[in-house]
């Protein structure tokens, strides 16, 4: 098949992006011919360029980019693109437009948070120019349907991580020394900084654990700016038991490296990646009981679940986790063993390539 990825950012590091270089490259090397689009990206060409996948860098300022629509155009009748896969509500809205030039057979859009349609994003996803939406999640697709999408054009493929990176025999003993970690300490970590990934209420809940546990520390990974999240570690009495870093690539290792991972957001998710690659590295997890956590975190069975925005919920999860060892490890094993089976990449891979392939059939039956 002939595929383009459309995503209308730059970065290269977040989890979005490496879902989309994941599925790029994975496809490519499954013998289909890969074009990829992106905002202007040193990272990206210079990664493209190795994987030997043609890639074009498009401006995509705003929905109505008339340039970028023009360019678009004529990507999609110089590789005779049958496949556009759209990592995001401005790549489809640009793809819908050139689509108004060229014909595309089949559209697909990318829905990853649960966030409320507003009533243009309703139409951008009930249009029958689009031909299927591919949800992280069944959460999201529920939200889909009640906002008045056709269930049957919803497919769930879960995001994936690649099993054979994020793995048990990950060494994570360079972190600890990292952070100066001895053999007693307990490492809670959190990867991701954002209003809504209620990072301030993780601090909040390790002010009450460290009350009653004074080995147990805390990570957060992911800040631009880390002063303000060290601030209210300060002001909660955490100064040195509460660590912020900014960007990272060895997630893996800082996995590896901690007793368990911790996610206390409380909108707009769709299911928090950093969960699942926590478990394929069979590293404990704590999550919140919203959207599709549930879906990967079972509650006692693959780790702990919380209601959002309630520290005292998180800090008696994490202190569950200090105390019970056995619960830890028994829920991180298990936690991979479902990773393997329904979050790898090779799963994620199967389920899009089957998709572009019926769906392609059926529109070269039409």
């Amino acid at each position: 098949m002939r595929i383009l990825q459309l995503y209308p950012k730059e970065d290269y590091f977040t989890g979005a992006a490496i879902q989309l270089r994941d599925l790029a490259w994975g496809l490519k090397g499954r013998g289909h011919d890969v074009v990829l689009a992106t905002r202007p990206s040193a990272p990206w060409a210079e990664k493209t360029a190795e994987a030997d996948i043609p890639y074009y860098p498009l401006p995509m300022s705003s929905e109505v980019d008339l340039r970028s629509v023009r360019k678009l155009v004529r990507i999609l009748r110089r590789h005779r693109i049958q496949v556009v896969h759209a990592q995001k509500g401005k790549a489809r809205t640009l793809a819908l437009l050139a689509g108004l030039f060229v014909r595309i057979p089949v559209l697909i859009l990318n829905r990853g948070v649960s966030f409320p349609l507003d009533p243009f994003n309703r139409l951008g996803y009930t249009t029958r120019r689009v031909t299927a939406i591919v949800a992280v999640c069944e959460s999201i697709k529920r939200g889909l349907v009640a906002a008045g999408v056709k269930a049957e054009k919803v497919h769930v493929i879960y995001s994936g991580t690649d099993t054979d990176r994020f793995h048990p025999g990950v060494d994570g003993t360079a972190i600890r020394r990292e952070l100066a970690l001895g053999r007693d300490h307990v490492l809670f970590t959190q990867i991701g900084v954002r209003s809504w990934k209620g990072n301030d209420d993780t601090i909040d809940a390790m002010a009450i654990v460290a009350r009653q546990v004074g080995y147990a520390r805390l990570l957060i990974v992911g800040a631009r700016r880390p002063e303000g999240l060290l601030e209210r570690a300060r002001e909660r009495g955490l100064e040195g038991r509460v660590h912020v870093w900014g960007y990272r690539t060895d997630i893996p290792e800082i996995l590896a490296g901690s007793e368990c991972c911790v996610d206390a957001s409380y909108a707009g998710l769709g299911l928090t990646g950093t969960l699942r690659e926590a478990l394929a590295v069979q590293t404990a997890a704590i999550g919140t009981d919203l959207e599709g956590n549930p879906e990967l975190v079972r509650h006692e069975q693959t780790g702990l679940l919380v209601p959002p925005r309630k520290p005292e919920a998180l800090a008696a999860a994490m202190l569950r986790m200090i105390e019970r060892p056995d619960l830890r490890q028994a829920t991180a094993r298990a936690g991979r063993t479902l990773v393997e089976a329904r979050f790898s990449t090779r799963a994620k891979l199967d389920a899009t390539e089957g998709l572009y392939q019926t769906l392609v059939k059926a529109r070269e039956r039409s």
